[in-house]
């Protein structure tokens, strides 16, 4: 492989949601079956978004999403499989820990399945203690179903 023609970018615009899909469809079983339109909104509302590329070809991914300061996850962190095994998996990562959106936060979190060694050679602890799930919260029957009234503080 020649490493002179890999670039990460952190260009939003430049992503291919097409080769986007694909590389997810063949390397992440937890992000398969996604849809080019979901992928769109996740990519929207993430900061930073990085991608690795070997010329045109998307052979990378991952993103995050911070306030900036105290907290943040990196999600969706995936290298092509002919790509595995030379560093670069661990490239994209540092990467997105080093974006200025990420560089002063205090905790940065991340899940995992089957992957917990390769990101405790980055730096990652293994935590037991945060990390709770809520699936589906549209189907949440608990929530009050009216219409909600936000008010503005007074002297703002």
């Amino acid at each position: 492989m020649n490493y002179s023609q890999i670039q990460f970018s952190d260009r939003k615009s430049q992503i291919d949601l097409e080769q986007l899909q694909q590389l997810f469809n063949l390397s992440a079983f937890w992000a398969r079956e996604r849809s080019i339109e979901d992928l769109s909104i996740a990519i929207a509302n993430s900061e930073p978004v990085i991608t690795l590329w070997d010329e045109q070809r998307l052979v990378g991914f991952a993103r995050a999403t911070s306030d900036g300061i105290y907290r943040a996850t990196i999600w969706d962190v995936v290298i092509h499989p002919e790509y595995r095994g030379r560093g670069l998996g661990s490239k994209l990562v540092e990467t997105v820990l080093s974006h200025p959106r990420m560089r002063s936060v205090e905790r940065v979190y991340l899940m995992t399945t089957h992957q917990q060694e390769f990101y405790e050679k980055i730096g990652f602890e293994r935590n037991k203690t945060t990390t709770m799930v809520l699936h589906n919260q549209s189907e949440l029957n608990s929530l009050p179903t009216g219409e909600i009234q936000l008010q503005r503080s007074r002297g703002v």
